[in-house]
């Protein structure tokens, strides 16, 4: 029996997708410049299904994709070309909340906010908030180790993720990790999260929810330079304060959030929102000192939000900034590489630089407390040369963030968008030793094949690349 035979044994119609109309909207996700036609997509609505399907790959040969939402802005959902999807939306289920313990064990099609919804009842919420999280899924977020604009103070997904149920890309089924805070052994769960699909689907997450903060101080400053706002952070991180968020939004950004949602910001040339969290009478004091560095930071303006509808009007607006850009140009690539803080001010400074040299704008919008930046390279795509223009001043940001000593990516992942500058940042050793431990756990290279490693899945394998 062939591949497709043995699909359809496994999934009813509706649940395999094999016909041209149907195939279409898995052929890309966010990172829309790249497409590839799959042979099929599944639709599983129990783990025994995924598994079954990934034994069927294995047996036959045929590379597999796990996909979410596809919000990946790296490629990372991409299919293979002959391969089969996996769209796991369906495995959207709660499918354990202990308030007591402070967990939530979730199917991997479940949505980021989704979480924060089922637990607020309780006092508790997950932490990791994406700009996607509306719309992103869990498992999504743990193959690419998401963030956020709360990651300064909470740490990215890989903090959150207590335990993974997953299937490798032979098919066998293993539990890593356990509900406690502290596990024995290695950190094999840790070690699954961020690896972008490459080892295997996760069937199964045990995330650690947080008590919801007593107080939030949440404040808008306004600046007449970017460079200004990004050494402001630095001064901030220097006064000893911790904000649970300190996000950037440059002119362009700005203009394109106030036409999307109308969230009442200042027309200035950069914007930093910082907001502290966590007990009243710790917040009520830390909003002192911030005041006094804010003042000493040269802001022009600064506001601070006296209610929660306050509140959630600044954070509408950031969280709209990637969508909302799409007013402002036809096509935009968005980068994802990372900067050490005190070296902020100097990499906007060189972005500005960059963007007059190539004669494309550059809308800035960032975490800027742990220095991970998201330059948006916007383009044309109907114009000859200009996707290759757009995407020459994007990797050059990349190796500006190198060499400055920051990273390829924050929490986009590699995907592959950026595998081709994985030398840039790592050593010939330190890739041929990720490309053994994707061949050793998975023989025929069928787990996202052709992302993050630069010689894997297509070409000669990386001790052929730099011999």
């Amino acid at each position: 029996m062939g591949f497709l035979e043995e699909l359809r044994a496994l999934f009813p119609p509706g649940r395999l997708l094999t016909r041209e109309a149907e195939l279409a909207p898995y052929e890309s996700d966010a990172l829309t410049a790249y497409r590839k036609r799959p042979l099929a997509v599944v639709l599983p609505e129990r783990k025994e299904e995924v598994v079954e399907a990934v034994r069927l790959c294995y047996r036959h040969g045929v590379p597999f994709v796990a996909r979410g939402s596809g919000t990946s802005l790296s490629g990372g959902s991409l299919p293979v070309e002959g391969g089969l999807v996996i769209a796991l939306n369906r495995m959207n289920r709660i499918l354990r909340l202990d308030p007591k313990a402070r967990i939530a064990v979730v199917e991997p099609g479940v949505v980021n906010l989704e979480v924060s919804r089922q637990a607020a009842p309780f006092g508790l919420y997950y932490a990791p908030d994406p700009s996607s999280q509306p719309i992103s899924t869990i498992g999504g977020n743990v193959a690419f180790n998401s963030g956020g604009a709360h990651c300064l103070k909470y740490g990215m997904t890989a903090g959150h993720v207590l335990a993974l149920e997953v299937v490798t890309p032979q098919g066998e089924v293993v539990r890593l990790g356990g509900e406690g805070l502290e596990s024995v052994g290695p950190d094999l769960h840790g070690f699954f999260v961020g690896t972008e699909g490459l080892l295997g689907v996760a069937l199964e997450i045990t995330l650690r929810l947080l008590p919801k903060p007593e107080a939030y101080h949440t404040l808008l400053a306004a600046y007449g330079s970017l460079e200004a706002a990004g050494n402001a952070v630095s001064q901030v991180i220097r006064s000893g304060l911790l904000p649970g968020a300190m996000e950037i939004m440059d002119r362009l950004a700005i203009e394109a959030a106030e036409a999307a949602v109308k969230a009442g910001y200042p027309r200035v040339e950069a914007l930093l929102i910082v907001e502290l969290e966590g007990p009243k009478e710790e917040v009520e004091e830390e909003a002192k000192l911030l005041a006094q560095v804010i003042k000493e930071s040269g802001a022009l303006e600064v506001r601070i939000a006296q209610s929660e509808a306050e509140r959630q009007a600044i954070w509408k607006g950031r969280k709209a900034a990637f969508s909302a850009v799409g007013r402002l140009s036809p096509d935009y690539i968005v980068q994802d590489g990372v900067v050490p803080r005190s070296r902020l001010g100097e990499a906007l400074k060189e972005i500005g630089r960059l963007s007059q040299e190539y004669g494309l704008r550059v809308a800035n919008v960032f975490h800027a407390g742990d220095g991970n930046l998201h330059p948006l390279v916007l383009y044309d795509g109907k114009k000859p040369g200009e996707l290759e223009r757009a995407e020459e001043l994007a990797g050059e940001i990349l190796k500006l963030c190198v060499r400055l000593g920051g990273s390829l990516t924050g929490e986009h992942g590699i995907g592959v968008e950026k595998k081709e500058y994985m030398p840039k940042m790592f050593a010939p050793e330190d890739l041929l030793a990720m490309e053994r431990v994707k061949e050793a756990l998975d023989p025929k290279g069928l787990a996202n094949r052709g992302k993050v490693l630069p010689g894997h899945g297509q070409g000669p394998h990386l001790g052929e690349v730099y011999a």
